[in-house]
């Protein structure tokens, strides 16, 4: 019995001691399991935003940075459908009966998912013509590049363009301006001093046509942006305090006018009644009114939204926690946004006036991690180095070639400070997902908006003559693949247009590569202070046409 009981111990020993053995296998197996799949996820990850078939590493050294070559596979991306010459991937309006119709929501931005992207170049219309340059442009274009005759049929009796030959004309007239636009800005800076001694800078046209309106006040040194939606809470969100709202048409000016509206006297005098009790409980006064014209102010104390606390006021004050200068994809709320406090030097009553407040630094810098009065100066001083060896790189920069730009990853604005005096404007994007430096950017009297750079960008194609990059690929390399930032950089890009990218020597190459299959023309420059893990890419997009029947 004793022997039995030995041998089974000895079997029950020798059991345990195999399973032991199989469990560590098997531990082992699955670790390295999981590793080769991590390992190839990150791999996958970083080709699939490269575009690359071999990626070699950089090494790097307690110093400095070295980028060795990068291998890429070359791409020839098709030509889209010529029916796509004014597609806007997040405001497409083939896809508009997918969403909701309440409060136009189906008109908002609704990018489409990555299954349905379109890996394609944009074509220009057929006879597409390079532009008419500035100051020419202002009143004119070439119909071929926008080939629309049911604007110049629709819009004729209102004097916004007129159709001659091979062009559009601008005349500068419009529905409540037909006596001219400068005609009816003239009247504006009347009710409006400060729209004359650099007060006023920014401006947002609330409703844009063809911008003649925004055309006219460039030549007075105020720099405008469109805005499509016209609801107060959200111009009331925007103005910065002691702002103006201007409204022109009805209800104002309804005792001479109500006529031509297809109304009644008694209706647009309630409309007038309504929209000024509602302005008043939003901390607006009225400030001036003539003709077809009335202003309205925005406080720019704190006493008015004291009032807002009480519970039975409309509309209510903004309690929510959301934040204020929250502006990429937050909903529009029913509710009165409360300027800031510590922000007093940001109300239009305070602020430097242009061109003053452009090269000193904002109060709001602080508010920005890393930011400083000190580090403002060095970004300024930074960038007159840098463009001014850009201008050595593309002698385009600063001509009459080049007159739309944007700086596509922006901090202060200093590229586009940089450019102030030059025939040109820009308009300065920060991405949603860096630290938010807009405020900056319009306290210095310059324009820009939130935007990320994995989707569409909200314009039509061949809007922009140059596209400048600094370091935006290297900043948000792990978020969505290359091909799709140049596509649509592409996309918004003209014609014969530039593109000026500063990136490490890692993505410089790649790009350089992946330009080719786009029609791209690049070559790599050194950079200003020569640095060996830095490069500029200048690149040119050239001028084709579709072979593609429409």
């Amino acid at each position: 019995m004793q022997l039995e009981d030995d041998k089974h111990d000895k079997a029950a020993r020798q059991n345990d001691k195999t399973t032991k053995i199989l469990s560590t296998g098997l531990l082992f197996v699955v670790l390295c399991g999981l590793s080769f799949y991590l390992g190839g996820i990150f791999c996958h990850e970083k080709n699939r935003f490269l575009g690359t078939e071999e990626v070699v590493k950089s090494t790097e050294s307690p110093k400095k940075t070295i980028s060795s070559s990068v291998q890429v596979k070359s791409v020839s991306f098709p030509q889209c459908s010529p029916d796509l010459q004014d597609y806007t991937p997040c405001t497409d309006p083939m896809r508009w009966m997918k969403y909701g119709r309440h409060r136009l929501t189906f008109m908002e931005r609704h990018c489409p998912p990555a299954f349905d992207r379109k890996e394609c170049l944009v074509p220009p219309p057929d006879g597409y013509k390079e532009p008419i340059r500035w100051p020419k442009s202002k009143n004119e274009c070439w119909y071929r590049n926008v080939p629309y005759d049911w604007i110049n049929k629709q819009k004729s009796n209102q004097h916004w363009l007129r159709k001659e030959g091979e062009k559009f004309y601008f005349p500068g007239g419009g529905t409540m301006f037909p006596n001219g636009v400068s005609a009816y800005v003239d009247l504006m800076q009347d009710l409006i001093p400060g729209m004359k001694d650099g007060t006023v800078r920014t401006a947002i046209d609330t409703g844009c046509g063809v911008a003649s309106w925004g055309g006219d006040l460039l030549d007075r040194g105020i720099l405008t942006t469109e805005f499509g939606g016209i609801y107060l809470l959200e111009v009331h969100r925007i103005l910065r305090p002691g702002g103006f709202w201007v409204l022109s048409g009805p209800p104002v000016n309804y005792e001479n006018r109500w006529r031509g509206w297809n109304t009644t006297i008694e209706e647009q005098k309630s409309d007038y009644e309504k929209l000024q009790d509602l302005l008043t409980s939003m901390c607006f006064k009225l400030y001036n009114k003539k003709d077809d014209i009335a202003v309205w102010q925005k406080a720019t104390g704190d006493s008015c939204y004291k009032g807002l606390d009480a519970p039975d006021n409309y509309p209510p004050k903004c309690d929510d926690g959301t934040e204020p200068d929250s502006g990429w994809y937050t909903p529009l709320r029913p509710c009165v946004v409360v300027p800031d406090p510590k922000n007093k030097k940001s109300s239009l009553k305070v602020i430097l006036k242009w061109p003053e407040r452009l090269h000193v630094a904002p109060e709001r810098v602080v508010d920005i991690r890393g930011g400083s009065d000190g580090a403002f100066k060095n970004d300024n001083s930074k960038w007159k180095s840098r463009v001014k060896h850009y201008k050595k790189l593309l002698p385009a920069l600063g001509t009459d070639k080049i007159r739309n730009v944007m700086d596509m990853n922006t901090v202060y604005g200093g590229f586009a400070a940089s450019l102030v005096e030059d025939p040109l404007w820009v308009m300065n994007v920060v991405s949603s997902y860096a630290p938010n430096t807009l405020p900056v950017v319009f306290d210095r009297g310059l324009i820009g908006t939130f935007h990320d750079w994995c989707e569409a960008f909200s314009t039509y194609p061949r809007t922009y003559d140059l596209l400048h990059v600094d370091g935006l690929f290297t900043t948000e390399s792990h978020r969505c693949e290359m091909k799709y930032v140049l596509l649509e950089m592409d996309r918004i890009l003209r014609p014969n247009g530039y593109v000026i990218i500063r990136e490490s020597n890692y993505f410089v190459d790649t790009i350089t590569t992946i330009s080719k299959g786009m029609k791209w023309g690049c070559h790599k420059e050194a950079t200003e202070d020569n640095v060996d893990n830095e490069n500029v890419l200048i690149c040119q997009k050239k001028l084709w046409y579709s072979n593609q029947s429409s």
